[in-house]
């Protein structure tokens, strides 16, 4: 949206969006025609997209819809349990799910990416003997690289709890631990926090 009025649909990330986003630093102009030079920013990637026969250039737009992808691939979460995989493979939201406990709420390992899982499938067979596979079919944010990108806190009197990524600065995710609420909502610059191993 340009007005905060007419609200129009972005069109999905393609790979090429995501790696051409990759070189694109500094903050957004808020002009979607916006058009970024990559030969000023990495003259490597301009050549490559040259002898490929396309432009090297790329539209604030297409950086917008790459942006928002890699923050739902890398902090979209839900609560354990929240989701089920059923035998045939298929996910569903869990109708039974009624929260965490204010106990599993404070603790990393409550906590899944919504997305589809890398760590577990390193995992040995001891370590996958404890899991359940109807529900621990996601990757847990306590192995998430570098250890420390999570912070977690009690708000209102211990009633909900607020996950907050310190890889990018104004994810904020939050539970009310015992009910069904959940949700997360990015509020920041679109901007990865690189220097996150050096700060922790």
């Amino acid at each position: 949206s340009l007005n905060c009025l007419d609200w129009s649909l972005l069109t999905p990330a393609t790979k090429e969006m995501l790696v051409l986003a990759e070189q694109v630093k500094g903050r957004f102009q808020g002009d979607p025609s916006f058009e970024y030079n990559l030969a000023e920013i990495n003259a490597e990637a301009a050549e490559r997209l040259v002898q490929s026969g396309k432009e090297p250039v790329m539209k604030e737009e297409a950086r917008l819809i790459a942006t928002i992808e890699e923050i739902d691939r890398a902090v979209g979460i839900v609560p354990r349990g929240a989701f089920v995989k059923t035998p045939l493979g298929s996910v569903h939201e869990n109708r039974h799910f009624e929260g965490l406990s204010l106990a599993e709420a404070k603790k990393l390992s409550s906590y899944f990416h919504f997305t589809e899982p890398v760590n577990l499938k390193n995992k040995t067979l001891l370590e996958k003997a404890d899991l359940d596979p109807s529900t621990d079919f996601l990757d847990s944010l306590e192995h998430d690289i570098p250890r420390g990108s999570w912070s977690i806190q009690l708000e209102k009197g211990g009633t909900v709890v607020v996950l907050r990524s310190l890889l990018w600065p104004g994810l904020t995710f939050y539970h009310v631990p015992m009910t069904k609420q959940f949700g997360y909502v990015y509020f920041g610059t679109g901007e990865k926090n690189l220097d996150l191993p050096f700060m922790l």
